[in-house]
């Protein structure tokens, strides 16, 4: 599962591609302007960022610049209503990888998006590392020195959901929409079995630890 991090000013636009790219199996996060997909960024795992050049008169450029600083190898996809060539090489001499101009085709933008990541690696390298611990997303394992755990599909998501953003406290319900869709007929529940289950796995991780915020979720703490 590979998150999106949305950059569109128009809510019409925005609602629109939310909905086709989850309908693709991406999870979306949507950022309004400059500074809140910022902090997006900061907060969340992301994969490839798809982004209007200009929003409510404010120059995006300088949203690249600073995402490459932090991530060189980031896809960033440009969506703009400027088609000439100049506008172009403004937008790719901030280092963006791909340009569409507006209005897009849903079904181009998806393979774009899926190139993009096959071309940084996303898709054949995607690991996340905790400590000593690797998530791979290829083959649903957890190694961690000796150690290799394979994972059922909703519990390795639910784990590197977690561990993407160490500290960060998820709610069952967050992690519900996000694992499960927002059109699950699952218990909340389900969640906190899973968790069990998880928690069971990794009892002796000496890289992090599964901890329950009484009231509102969970969180990945690391032990590094």
């Amino acid at each position: 599962m590979f998150n999106v991090l949305l950059v569109e000013g128009d809510q019409k636009l925005s609602v629109t591609y939310c909905s086709f790219l989850e309908q693709q199996g991406f999870t979306v996060i949507a950022a309004a302007g400059t500074a809140e997909a910022l902090a997006q960024f900061e907060a969340n795992r992301i994969d490839i960022v798809l982004s209007d050049v200009t929003i409510a008169n404010t120059d995006n450029i300088p949203l690249f610049r600073e995402i490459r600083k932090t991530d060189p190898d980031l896809p960033i996809m440009v969506l703009s209503k400027h088609g000439d060539l100049q506008s172009k090489q403004r937008a790719f001499s901030a280092e963006i990888d791909d340009y569409m101009v507006k209005p897009v085709d849903l079904n181009e933008m998806t393979l774009r998006i899926s190139a993009l990541l096959r071309r940084a690696h996303s898709v054949s390298k995607h690991k996340l590392v905790v400590g000593d611990a690797v998530l791979d997303s290829d083959t649903l394992t957890v190694v961690e020195g000796s150690s290799v755990v394979t994972l059922p599909p909703k519990e390795f998501q639910i784990l590197l959901k977690l561990c993407s953003s160490i500290g960060r406290i998820f709610s069952r319900r967050d992690i519900m929409d996000d694992i499960w869709g927002i059109r699950t007929k699952s218990d909340e529940r389900t969640v906190d079995v899973h968790i069990k289950r998880l928690r069971k796995h990794f009892q002796n991780s000496k890289s992090f630890r599964i901890e329950t915020v009484r009231g509102i979720g969970y969180k990945v703490v690391s032990l590094k």
